[in-house]
């Protein structure tokens, strides 16, 4: 009887532990899981802010080349240049 009672305690001890081992694992697994998530939402963040900066310096280069920012001044100013014109179109229903 003693032998059963002391066997049945080593038994739930070890359940007990083996228990406790795989609460702490599915902690940490859920852990993981969330962090990997926020580790690809930040990589997808990273990717989107390196295209706006490279997009950013390629627009610096053309507006630092008089070739490229006098154009941009005419859109913006309305201006044209010697035998150029400006022609605005409207769409379909659209007031003036």
């Amino acid at each position: 009887m003693i032998r059963a009672a002391g066997r049945i305690c080593v038994v739930g001890v070890a359940l007990v532990v083996i228990s406790l081992i795989g609460v702490q694992y599915a902690r940490i697994i859920g852990r993981n899981l969330a962090l990997a998530g926020e580790l690809r939402s930040t990589d997808a963040e990273i990717a989107a802010l390196r295209a706006k900066q490279a997009q950013q310096e390629r627009e610096i280069r053309r507006l630092s080349d008089p070739h490229g920012a006098i154009p941009e001044i005419h859109d913006r100013l309305h201006l044209v240049g010697d035998k150029e014109a400006i022609i605005y179109l409207k769409r379909p229903g659209e007031t003036p």
